[in-house]
């Protein structure tokens, strides 16, 4: 019986042979052509791929090519990796390539190629065991195996499948016959479900599924390996720049040209150790960096309950590990799945404050209370353990070991991120070195045609061909200096000393010169224009939705027992780490004003109970009213009585998402527990019964956020009796977080660092615009910008306030002045979109500081702008001073945004939550010297912004001194060029110490002490041109090139018409000769 698959298969082979060979070859082209296939799709390392075989006959031809040119092709095809595939394979399908070319799709369009390996596996897919019975391979066929023993070791090597995989930049790609294309073997960090993570992957691997993973996954490391000196040497000869100098050389030493020769070869001995020496060191550092804690020992749990103890480099996804109670650093990604652990992220966040992480909650065994979703690190972060993080402390339950489940390794961890951010960095696009390239260009052309003119000239004049290959090939040296390279790179190696000596440090010398065109710069507020550290400045309760008067101190004994100090006391996220109390600074300093005590279950507490035991906070003995009443006698026996304590039985941590914190406590001897909640007043009003909250709430609020402060408001809410200590445990914190009673405010002051107004001052007269990029409240953002000068007190304010489509309405926008903004309710009239006094488009940047409005807006509003109001953005981002409410990917939006509409964007932070607008900005400086500011281009010893101009001005004298190094470079060659032009025609050359004497004493000892000049003590409005193609540029190297070009001419002429002038001839010399015998 003949299947529709095998008929419609043979109807398929039958059209096809009765296609001629020609329309054969047409439509495999035009499949090859349509078949355009992706990696990393949609993401921001996308690229395409295309598949390739060898071709022995095309080996063959580029091996004789390669000989008949000296090697010169083999070069060629080492610096262009599309040109080699090409020129050595065939293309092919995908499926069947044995290498890959690949290309990225951004504005850099660089090849790479890869060769595809195969290896052998049990199975496609490390995720899923593999089945005994079939097995799909990677092409498509299948292969069955016996279930008998002895039929599968009889046919051992049928039993695995041909994975085909490839490497490029430390990542693994693997074949997927889902997709018909290479892809990435993700981890348990996409496509799992918070349930499976409990239910299907908490018991821990078997060892023969652990080495099925590890086939896949590979060693759990982070390998920054030190390339060999001979390996960095052989790829810093290689440049071409380096080979063009090597071509140089040989040639001069060719024509007995020795001295200039030396001096070329012990200029580029120099560059290249010097070069070698800053690359190797960068390496180990960053290898130091890694390898510290890289590879420890690690218990980890067994399919068969049993606990193995393993090195960390044997981890792979779905491996349960016991975190020590001793602490640790984390050698991978991973979730918690039971216990609690204090963990210090620095190396990620730039923040070395304390976080607790707490254990992933389990939606099967409480489906009611916590939803099913699929597990995200980002958006489980607070159940998450990160690579590289130390892991400082753990708690546990009895009998319940503090288990993490191991979701990815190596390189696909948070911190292999970053270090392949650092080790593969994206290229730095800047006019100067696009122009600088079309300069050489513009000089190899004119070395052309004098390349030509020389052979012309000398095969008319019957020179022999051994000194016609010599002068023509010497015109090109002449015409593209080989010192060219190292006199531009003088000027950004001093520039990096001077920035070195100020405190500043470099990982990436070329944005120097970046930096000299900035002309915006985005500023962090809090511990960048601000003290890192707040001061409470006082608290306003709410009675009866009402405020009370402003108090001073929280610590006062009449407000001991109010749930608004209890609220105080309980909603933080403090933890005691060796005895000294850790945690955010605002918690911290909310805690410390009232005076209380904190203190923590011991490990012996714990083991005595069958659950963790809470963390409880009670006055201090001062404090206590019994206290001050007891005798000295009596405080032995009044320190073993029971007071007035709060145990905190759960915490749901603070979210910059969410915006605000909550805790469930319980008073000692209460039978029902309380609920206190603090974050963002806005946020906790929307979350309280609008009948605790005061009326006038916004005015309140916005007289305290216009004079600077930071305001943090409290809520409480009285839980019901039949929740009991387990309920509380699984309760959802939508429940929680509702119906709350409103209680007041805490204001806390944030001082502007003492420098900062006069930076902005001097950035301001430089015609270097300043944006506000903060996590803050909006009116406080507002508020600092003015105190800073940002704003000025004439200038006014409009917020935009979008807001996202909602039943059935389009998004809007509402424009209202910050003055105004608390007063505004629906019934009073906002700014009409076409009425808002602002030019919004002007001719050129500078116009912007005549403007007399600013745009302020929060990161909501931002995300609705972006999404429906794509045409705004380039107009608000031209007059946005204030960005408020930033989240860490909105600030890198902020920072794209700028750079779209033509700004040099400069961003200064703390290192907390900015690393990503740090890396995507053209100068990027971390304040902190952290981890996680190892990507920032520059790093600033000193945690102030006064190293902004001191950058933006050595970015400025390195970018001038680069222009006038290349300017007279290039004037030294095109004359030098002329004039042995000229003398070409007379067959004639200027000497030996001639040329050495131009070449050595005026070129490099004027271009190399010109880049010692140093910049200028203050910044000045005008900026430096940002290309070498400019008006004043080009008039400036023209005009010296026709004023040199009319005087040699003239003098050369002028020379031959005198009477004394004798042509030179070869008879003339031999008769000179003998005369002088």
């Amino acid at each position: 019986m003949v299947t529709k698959a095998s008929a419609e298969d043979s109807c398929w082979t039958a059209c096809w042979s009765s296609i001629s060979q020609v329309e054969k070859f047409h439509i495999i082209l035009n499949m090859e052509k349509e078949e355009k296939k992706y990696v990393n799709k949609a993401e921001e390392d996308e690229m395409e791929i295309y598949g390739y075989d060898l071709c022995r006959w095309k080996l063959v031809l580029v091996t004789v090519g390669v000989i008949c040119s000296g090697g010169f092709l083999l070069l060629l095809l080492y610096w262009m990796p599309q040109w080699r595939v090409k020129a050595t394979c065939k293309r092919s399908a995908l499926k069947d390539c044995e290498v890959v070319l690949l290309r990225t799709t951004d504005e850099f369009k660089i090849w790479f190629c890869a060769k595809v390996r195969v290896m052998p596996s049990l199975g496609a897919n490390p995720l899923r065991n593999p089945n005994p019975l079939v097995h799909k391979v990677s092409n498509g066929h299948a292969v069955h195996f016996s279930e008998s023993a002895a039929e599968e070791n009889k046919n051992d090597s049928k039993k695995y499948l041909p994975i085909r995989y490839f490497t490029h930049h430390s990542v693994k790609y693997f074949w997927n016959d889902s997709v018909q294309s290479f892809d990435v073997v993700r981890g348990l960090d996409e496509s799992t479900f918070c349930s499976a993570i409990h239910n299907e992957h908490s018991t821990g691997l078997t060892k023969g599924m652990h080495d099925y993973r590890k086939a896949f996954y590979g060693v759990n490391e982070i390998a920054v390996k030190v390339p060999s000196i001979f390996k960095l040497l052989v790829k810093e000869v290689l440049n071409p720049f380096y080979i063009f100098q090597l071509f140089s050389v040989i040639l001069w030493i060719t024509d007995e040209y020795h001295y200039y020769a030396l001096a070329i070869v012990i200029m580029s001995v120099i560059s290249i150790v010097s070069s070698l020496y800053t690359i190797r060191k960068q390496y180990v550092m960053l290898h130091d960096m890694v390898a510290a804690h890289s590879i420890v020992r690690v218990s980890v749990c067994r399919g068969n309950q049993e606990i193995e103890e393993i090195l960390s480099t044997d981890l792979v996804p779905g491996d349960t590990m016991l975190i020590p109670s001793n602490g640790t650093i984390m050698p991978c990604d991973a979730v918690l799945l039971s216990g609690t652990c204090i963990v210090n992220e620095s190396m990620l966040t730039g923040e070395s404050v304390p976080v607790t992480k707490i254990n992933l909650p389990n939606p099967s065994e409480y489906p009611k209370a916590v939803g099913d979703e699929i597990y995200s690190p980002e958006v489980h972060k607070r159940h998450t353990l990160f690579c590289g993080t130390n892991v400082i402390q753990t708690r546990f339950y009895t009998g319940e070991l503090v288990k993490a489940l191991v979701v990815r390794t190596g390189f696909s961890t948070a911190k292999g991120q970053l270090v392949r951010s650092i080790l593969y960095p994206k290229p730095t696009d800047f006019k100067l070195y696009r122009d600088a390239y079309l300069f050489l260009l513009s000089l190899v052309v004119v070395a052309g045609i004098g390349f030509l003119y020389t052979i012309v000239n000398s095969i008319l004049n019957e020179v022999p061909a051994h000194t016609i290959i010599i002068e023509s090939l010497d015109i090109i040296t002449i015409t593209v200096p080989p010192a060219l390279p190292a006199a531009m790179t003088a000027g950004i190696v001093y520039a990096q000393r001077r920035l070195k000596k100020i405190g500043i440090f470099c990982i990436s010398p070329q944005r120097i010169n970046i930096c000299g065109q900035l002309n915006l710069v985005c500023f962090d507020k809090t511990g960048t224009l601000t003290e890192d550290g707040l001061d409470l400045w006082g608290i306003q309760r709410v009675e009866n939705a009402r405020f009370l008067l402003p108090e001073e101190r929280a610590c006062s004994e009449s407000l001991l027992k109010s749930e608004f100090v209890a609220c105080m006391a309980t909603c933080h996220s403090l933890t005691k780490i060796e005895g000294v109390l850790s945690g955010d600074p605002l918690d911290l300093k909310m805690f410390e004003a009232i005076g209380w005590i904190l203190e923590e279950a011991t490990e012996e507490e714990t083991a005595l109970h069958n659950q963790i035991m809470p963390t409880v906070v009670r006055p201090s003995k001062q404090l206590s009213p019994e206290s001050k009443q007891a005798t000295d006698q009596e405080m032995e026996l009044f320190e073993l009585s029971t007071g007035y304590e709060i145990g905190i039985v759960r915490q749901f941590p603070f979210s910059s998402v969410l915006q605000r914190m909550c805790v469930i406590a319980r008073v000692l001897g209460e039978k029902r527990m309380d609920a206190y909640m603090k974050g963002a007043p806005e946020v906790i009003a929307s979350l309280c019964k609008q009948e605790t909250v005061p009326v006038d709430f916004e005015h309140v609020l916005e007289e305290y956020t216009k004079q600077g402060f930071r305001v943090i408001a409290l809520a409480h809410r009285k839980l019901e009796s039949k929740l009991t200590w387990h309920k509380v445990q699984t309760i959802s914190r939508d429940a929680i977080e509702s119906n709350m009673d409103f209680m007041g405010l805490i204001i806390m002051q944030n001082k502007l660092k003492q420098e900062t107004p006069a930076v902005l001052e001097d950035l301001h007269k430089a015609n270097i615009r300043t944006v506000m990029v903060t996590g803050d409240n909006m009116l406080t953002a507002i508020s600092v910008a003015r105190d800073c000068g940002m704003i000025l007190p004439q200038d006014k304010v409009i917020i935009a306030e979008a807001l996202p489509p909602k039943d059935g309405q389009a998004a809007r926008i509402n424009w209202h002045y910050a003055d105004t903004l608390a007063k505004c309710t629906s019934s009073s009239p906002a700014i009409n979109s076409e009425d808002i006094p602002v030019k919004l488009v002007h001719e050129s940047l500078e116009d912007l500081q005549m403007t007399k409005y600013h745009f302020a807006m929060n990161g909501k509003s931002f995300a609705v702008i972006l999404e429906h109001f794509q045409d705004l953005v380039p107009k608000l981002v031209l007059h946005g001073t204030v960005f408020a409410r930033m989240a860490p990917d909105q600030k890198t939006q902020l920072v794209e945004a700028l750079q779209n509409v033509d700004y040099y964007v400069g961003m200064c932070g703390d290192g907390a939550n900015d690393c990503g607008a740090l890396k995507r900005a053209h100068g990027g400086i971390s304040l902190s010297e952290l981890e996680a500011s190892v990507a920032s281009p520059f790093t600033s010893r000193t945690p102030s912004i006064s190293c902004v101009p001191k950058l933006i001005r050595e970015g400025r004298a390195a970018l001038i001194t680069s222009f006038c190094v290349f300017k007279f470079m290039a004037l030294y060659s095109i004359i030098q060029y002329i004039t042995v032009t000229l003398l070409y025609s007379i067959l004639s050359n200027l000497g030996d110490f001639q040329f050495l004497f131009i070449d050595l004493a005026i070129i490099l000892v004027v271009v190399f002490t010109m880049s010692l000049n140093p910049a200028w003590t203050e910044l000045v409005a005008q900026r430096p041109p940002s290309g070498l193609i400019s008006g004043p540029l080009l008039c400036s190297v023209l005009s010296q090139i026709i004023i040199c070009l009319a005087f040699q001419t003239f003098g050369f002429f002028w020379v031959k018409q005198q009477s004394w002038y004798e042509p030179w001839t070869a008879d003339s010399e031999l008769q000179y000769f003998l005369a002088c015998f």
